[in-house]
């Protein structure tokens, strides 16, 4: 969980041990001028290493860590695929993720960590329809604008449980 300082040679051994690692680039973006300050640029590029472990053939997700950084799954996109700090720093500019793989993070992929891909996770037949209305598509807007989208509605097991008064 987390993995903010995690090596590669430690990374080696989670994929030996078929973990399942569920990192945090949240961090670049809320603590990782501080952390920049603490351990130095060059250890901070790697903070939370999503990219290196998805070459490394490994099973990734990422989340949030809520309520510490706020519940706000579009941040956590971008973050993971921007890597933006506070002050506008790129914190790891190689561990970025393009938005697909960020997004199979948060779905299917962490559906897979949970045992729960054969229900949740991709939108299927016979899977119970988990699923939010965006106002933009995170794969067509421009990277920079992806935390700026808007959760319009969501639908839990088929059941509108949140819309966005327009």
């Amino acid at each position: 969980i987390h993995g903010q300082y995690i090596r590669e040679d430690q990374l080696d051994d989670a994929k030996g041990m078929r973990v399942i690692t569920s990192l945090f680039p949240l961090h670049t973006f809320y603590w990782g001028d501080w952390h920049t300050q603490l351990i130095g640029d060059s250890l901070a590029q790697n903070i939370s290493p999503v990219k290196t472990a998805l070459k490394k053939g490994m099973d990734i997700t990422i989340h949030t860590d809520a309520p510490v950084a706020l519940p706000n799954l579009m941040r956590v996109l971008w973050t993971a695929v921007e890597r933006t700090s506070r002050s506008g720093k790129i914190i790891g500019p190689d561990e970025r993720l393009s938005p697909y793989e960020a997004l199979q993070a948060i779905t299917i992929w962490s559906a897979y960590q949970h045992f729960e891909e054969d229900r949740k996770g991709s939108l299927e037949k016979g899977k119970l329809a988990d699923l939010v209305i965006l106002d933009a598509n995170p794969l067509k807007v421009e990277p920079a604008e992806i935390k700026d989208i808007k959760v319009l509605e969501t639908i839990k097991e088929g059941q509108t449980v949140f819309k966005r008064q327009l």
